[in-house]
Formats: structure tokens, C-alpha cells, sequence
């Protein structure tokens, strides 16, 4: 619990360790980058507040608020917080339905959900959750911000045509009335908004060192004064109070408003921490900086908390400041600092200029904005890369544009998660064959298999949820593969396995052991080894069981796989070792039986080698192939193939017998053929792996 509190308590002296990261050289690089910020977020608080139905102040109250709390307990040297387009319209659509549009309860209702998104935000900092943001999948996080561009778009064509719709039209209602109110255009503001935005596309042509957005302003609004547009119906902003932003009267006991206004908070605070650790992190892959999600959600919380408080709206971090912070040299957060008390000396130095602004210049910027929000590029990739995250994507772009943002946004988030979780619960399991060049391994799938051992790549956690589909798959290959005995899994994409999991390996290694066969695994992490040796699984398989990759399937082929089977029963020759071994179809009218009931007894190869010096020596009959046979056998031995003895058992001598193969495996089917002679036969235990490794084939030569 200590450790817990000395930890959170770190969340909040940020400010400490910024200060103490200030040298010279990053003050003069952050107080010029922080100017240049804040003369784009200037104009972009104003006409966000706008976007979000509130007036402009407010979002000059925020921009200096949030902006500056933002850096001082984020953790991105970059990242500025203050009024976007995306906290602006979702503020709309939860506030439209409850408060009336413009109206004083409705400011006072934005600044009242900005603190309660803030709080969750905080909580979610102090707890540790920053990790819950690696959950919404880029697939939501572009569907929605494409249907916000659209519905930004949108909003912005009244204020550019002058056409006056209902407070919070939804895109529908506003592409009717729009329709049906084409002959109320109002040329000049017409004009003004596609003057703006005809320069914001033109100017980064000639220069990227000035905004085009504070050009575009600068530009059009004295045009404007010049012509004196304003008497001719073109709105202005109107009249910026100076001042520092006042505390907020916040109706904090109206439980019933709060009650009305939860889910939005929620959606607010979930869909603007997403936003803000996608673009810190963005940016981090610039500048290699190690960005804290926790750190940053508290940074956040503050910052719309603070603005709220002082009768700002709910805030997020903008990409294009915080872009044009790392642009302009900008070192630390002090950045952002700098930007947001510029606009606050701005709005003190040129409130009479400011409030000259017209609303369609301002509308026409939004307008640029929203377009570039929609990133058809990034949609088209990810509709190629994954059909499911493409239609996540497609959903949470409909319902943005069809339901209230706040149930998107949470309705997009369920998706993802319901799709991670679909992904985890189903870890591919598929059967693997060595490629044609024995080097690496791929799909089984329309590939020759081995009769006697499945191969399969286990790819995801061996976790609860995932047990079940895990068992099931294997169990449905083995049901597909009589024959199989044998199964190795390869490891490498399993990190974790709970109980549940040992358990279905469990499962799995009893319908192999009733088959006569066994599991192997390879490639298997310390973390998955670990809970199978605290289980008692390990103990149970043996160490045996756990085989080195490169040598594995060697020492499956020479050592357990039967080599009748290879040799007898198989046409294929999956593995390398396959290549060179000797392959005698038998009539189908013949059949090798498997050993039923107690193994026949054996002779280890020094008693053999005694008893061939004895008076009355064994019979030795050789079960190999010809050409193993002639590469070096025991004296005196009889070379009769197993394919032979099958019709030729009558051609065994009488007497005592000894069966000799490679290492022993024949050699028992061989046994299975005898069953029921007297004496019954003796098999060499090891066969001449064994007797060479005696060097008794050298002894008796």
C-alpha cells in the first residue's frame, strides 16, 4: 500500500522534474516554438468554442487553462492540450439533447462535464490504467475520427452559407435544410469562407514557416473590414472580454444533470485519452522520448478539470500543434506553456482586432480541418490488412454519423474489445510440414502429412478463454488422422498458460497415450515452463518431452516414430529425414500388427555377442532392408525384410531367435508377426545403434 501511494504521489510532482530538465539552451528553443503555437491556437480555440456551440471566450479560457496544466503534468514534451475539433462536436451532441444550444446553462453545462471527464481521467491515471488505451484499436480510432470530420464538415456550412439551422442539427437535418434553403445563400459570407480556405490550401504551396491558418485570418479579415462586409450581413465575432478566466459557477449538487450527462463524460474521457496518447506517442517516434501513458492521463485529467473550473470546455490534445511544437524546435513542455499564456496576452493586446474576425473565415478553416480528418489512405489500408477491423472501422463511422458521438464512441470501443477478445479466445492452431527446402516451416494445409506425427504451430496464449477452441481444433486434427500417434507443438507464440491450459494439454496427451503415442513440445517459454513444472505436468511428461527444435524431429524419427510404418505404410516423405529411406509397399492384402499385450523379451548387445560364442549360438534374423543390411550387420546374420517375414514366418528356423533392426522398433513389429512360437523370440534392445555403440560389430569382425 506504501509503495502504491509513493507511486501515485510521483504522478503529481511532474512539474518538479520539468523544471529541473529547463537548461538555456531549451528555454530560448521553447519561447519561440511556444509563440509560434500559440498564435495557431489562438484562432483554433475560437473557432472550436464556435464548433461546439459556446462562445468564443470560452474557447480562449481553455486554451490558456488546459493548455498550460496539460504540459505541466503530462508526459510528452510536445503534446498541447486545449480546444480541438473532435472534444468540441462530441460537447455538442451530449450537451444539444439536455441543455439548450447557446444558452447560458449550456456554457455552464460544458464547463461542468469538462471537470467530470477530467475526474475519470485522473482516476484513470492514479490507478494505472493507461494500458486500457492499447484496447481501442486504430480501426474504431479512424472510423471515428472520419465520421467526426464529416459531421465537422458539415456544421461548418451554415456559418459559411448563413443559412441559420436548428441548435445541434444532426448531418441529415442539416444536409435537408440546406437543400430547401439553397435561395438564402449569403454571397458575401460565401465568398469569405471559400477565400479562407482557397489560401489555407494555397500557402503551404509558397511557405510551411507560418501557419496557413493564421495567414488565411490575418489575410481575409481586414479584407473584410476594408470592404466593410459587415454592414452587408457577414458576421463577425463580436467583442473578446480580457481578463483571466473566472471561476465557474458549477451546479455540482444538480445530481439529475450530472446523472444526464455521465455517459458523455465517459466518452469524452475515453475517446480523448486515446486521442492524446496516440498523438504523444506519434511524436515520440520523432524524438525517441519514452512516453508514460498513466502520467499522461493524469496530465489530461487536469488539464480539463483546471478548465472547467475556469468556466472553460472539455479538451483534448490537438495533432497539429503539437506537430508544429516538435516542428518549430520546441524542446520541453514548456512549450505549451509559452503558447498558452501567448494567447492570453493576445486576447489582453488584440481583443478589438480579434473580435473583427469573421465567423465564415473561422468556419472555412474548420472546414479544411474536418476534410483532413478523413484519412482515406490509412481506411484503405486497414480495409485491406484486416476485412473484421475494416468493418469495425465502417460501423463506428455510420454510427457516428447516425447516433449521439457518445454512444459511438462507446459502442466502437465495445467492438474492439469484443474483438480482441474474439482474437485471443481463438488462437490459430494449424498442422505445419517442413518447407521444400527443409528450412523453415508452413501450413499443412493441401501438403502431404506424416501418418505417425502432427506438427502444429500453437498461436496464442493458452489462457480460460481460449482452452476450449485450443482442445477442440487438436482434438478434430486427430480425429482426421487415425493413424496419428505422435503430436510436437511448437511453443513459441504461447506466453502464457493458466490451469485451464495445462489441463487441455492434459486432454490432449490421454488421447494420445490411448493411441499407443505421446506429446513432445519444443520452443517452450519460461514463463508457459514455469506453470507447467508448479502444475506437475512437467514431471509427468519427463524432461524427455522437451526437445530441441533443430534436433527434434531427428529424434522423433530415429527414436520413436515407427519405421514400419515409414518404410511399409507411407509413401510420403515429409521430413529430410524421409528422403533416404527405403520404401517397400506391401500388397494390400498384408498387414504388420502392432504389439498386443506385454513387449517380447530382449538381449542387450553384450549378452548377444556372448551367446553368438556359445556352443548352440541364436539364430540372428535381420528385419532391415537390403541396403541397410548390407552397410554393416552381425556375423551370421539373416537378412529377412519385414515385408518378407510377413509371407515367409513359415522360412524361420527353428529354435531360439534373435530379431535385429536399426533400433529396435521392427524388430518388435517383427515380434507382433511371431507371436505364439516356441521359444519365443529375443529382440535386440537398441538394435545396431546399440550394437555399434558397443563397438561389437568391430569385436566380432
Amino acid at each position: 500500500m506504501l509503495d502504491y501511494f509513493r507511486s501515485a504521489t510521483t504522478l503529481f510532482t511532474q512539474p518538479i522534474r520539468l523544471v529541473r530538465s529547463f537548461t538555456p539552451d531549451t528555454l530560448r528553443a521553447d519561447f519561440l516554438a511556444g509563440l509560434t503555437v500559440g498564435l495557431v491556437l489562438l484562432p483554433q480555440s475560437l473557432a472550436f468554442a464556435i464548433l461546439g456551440g459556446l462562445p468564443p471566450i470560452v474557447g480562449l479560457y481553455s486554451a490558456l487553462t488546459a493548455t498550460i496544466a496539460g504540459a505541466l503534468w503530462g508526459s510528452s514534451s510536445h503534446l498541447n492540450s486545449g480546444p480541438t475539433n473532435t472534444a468540441a462536436i462530441i460537447t455538442l451532441s451530449v450537451l444539444a439533447p439536455v441543455v439548450t444550444v447557446g444558452s447560458a446553462d449550456f456554457v455552464t453545462a460544458a464547463s461542468l462535464i469538462a471537470v467530470m471527464a477530467g475526474i475519470i481521467r485522473l482516476i484513470m491515471g492514479v490507478a494505472r490504467l493507461g494500458i486500457l488505451v492499447n484496447f481501442v484499436s486504430d480501426a474504431v480510432s479512424v472510423g471515428f475520427t472520419a465520421g467526426a470530420g464529416i459531421l465537422i464538415l458539415s456544421n461548418q456550412i451554415s456559418p459559411i452559407l448563413r443559412i441559420d439551422l436548428p441548435p445541434g442539427a444532426d448531418l441529415f437535418t442539416t444536409i435537408s435544410e440546406i437543400s430547401g434553403h439553397l435561395d438564402a445563400i449569403h454571397w458575401p459570407s460565401l465568398a469569405v469562407g471559400m477565400a479562407t480556405i482557397a489560401l489555407i490550401v494555397l500557402v503551404p504551396r509558397l511557405t510551411r514557416k507560418i501557419p496557413a491558418v493564421l495567414i488565411s485570418i490575418v489575410v481575409v479579415s481586414p479584407v473584410v473590414w476594408f470592404l466593410d462586409l459587415k454592414s452587408q450581413g457577414v458576421r463577425v465575432m463580436g467583442p473578446v472580454p480580457p481578463g483571466f478566466p473566472p471561476l465557474a459557477q458549477l451546479p455540482i449538487f444538480d445530481l439529475d444533470l450530472i446523472a444526464h450527462l455521465l455517459n458523455g463524460a465517459l466518452a469524452l474521457a475515453i475517446i480523448g485519452l486515446v486521442e492524446a496518447v496516440a498523438i504523444a506517442r506519434a511524436i515520440a517516434g520523432y524524438t525517441g522520448q519514452r512516453i508514460d501513458s498513466n502520467q499522461e492521463f493524469v496530465g489530461q485529467g487536469l488539464a480539463n478539470i483546471v478548465s472547467g473550473m475556469f468556466s472553460g470546455m472539455p479538451c483534448s490534445s490537438s495533432f497539429n500543434r503539437s506537430a508544429l511544437a516538435f516542428q518549430s524546435g520546441g524542446k520541453t513542455a514548456l512549450t505549451a506553456v509559452v503558447s498558452g499564456i501567448t494567447v492570453f496576452l493576445a486576447t489582453t493586446v488584440l481583443g478589438p482586432l480579434l473580435a473583427e474576425v469573421p465567423r465564415a473565415a473561422l468556419a472555412g478553416a474548420l472546414a479544411v480541418t474536418a476534410w483532413s480528418m478523413v484519412d482515406r489512405r490509412n481506411m484503405a489500408r486497414i480495409w485491406r490488412g484486416s476485412r473484421s477491423e475494416g468493418v469495425i472501422m465502417v460501423i463506428t463511422l455510420v454510427l457516428t454519423l447516425t447516433l449521439p458521438l457518445q454512444f459511438a464512441i462507446l459502442i466502437g470501443v465495445l467492438m474492439s474489445l469484443g474483438y480482441y477478445l474474439l482474437r485471443t479466445a481463438t488462437p490459430r492452431v494449424e498442422a505445419v510440414v517442413p518447407d521444400a527446402g527443409f528450412r523453415h516451416w508452413e501450413s499443412a494445409q493441401g501438403q502431404p502429412m506424416c501418418p505417425q506425427l502432427l506438427v502444429i504451430d500453437l498461436q496464442g496464449d493458452l489462457y480460460f478463454g481460449a482452452v476450449n477452441h485450443v482442445e477442440e481444433h487438436l482434438l478434430r486434427l486427430l480425429d482426421r488422422q487415425p493413424g496419428v500417434r505422435f503430436m510436437l507443438l511448437r511453443m513459441h507464440s504461447v506466453n502464457q498458460c493458466d490451469v485451464s491450459g495445462i489441463r487441455a494439454l492434459e486432454t490432449i496427451r490421454r488421447a494420445l497415450r490411448v493411441r499407443g503415442g505421446d506429446l513432445y513440445f519444443v520452443r517452450v517459454r519460461a514463463s508457459v515452463m514455469y506453470r507447467m513444472q508448479i502444475s506437475g505436468f512437467y514431471e509427468q511428461l519427463g524432461p524427455e518431452r522437451f526437445l530441441d527444435e533443430d534436433k527434434a524431429i531427428e529424434f522423433l524419427f530415429h527414436r520413436v516414430l515407427d519405421p514400419a510404418v515409414c518404410i511399409y505404410e507411407c509413401d510420403r516423405r515429409v521430413f529430410r529425414e524421409c528422403q533416404e529411406l527405403p520404401k517397400q509397399a506391401l500388397p494390400d492384402h498384408l498387414t504388420i500388427p502392432l504389439l498386443d499385450g506385454k513387449l517380447p523379451a530382449q538381449i542387450n548387445a553384450r549378452a548377444l555377442w556372448e551367446a553368438l560364442h556359445e556352443p548352440q549360438p541364436p539364430t540372428v534374423i535381420d528385419v532391415r532392408e537390403p541396403r541397410e543390411f548390407q552397410r554393416g550387420h552381425i556375423p551370421g546374420a539373416r537378412n529377412i525384410p519385414l515385408s518378407r517375414l510377413i509371407s515367409e514366418r513359415d522360412a524361420v528356423p527353428a529354435g531360439p531367435i534373435v530379431l535385429v533392426c536399426r533400433s529396435g522398433r521392427r524388430s518388435m513389429r517383427a515380434a507382433a508377426l511371431l507371436a505364439g512360437r516356441t521359444p519365443p523370440p529375443q529382440v535386440l534392445e537398441g538394435g545396431m545403434l546399440a550394437w555399434e555403440a558397443a563397438n561389437l560389430l568391430e569385436a566380432v569382425e
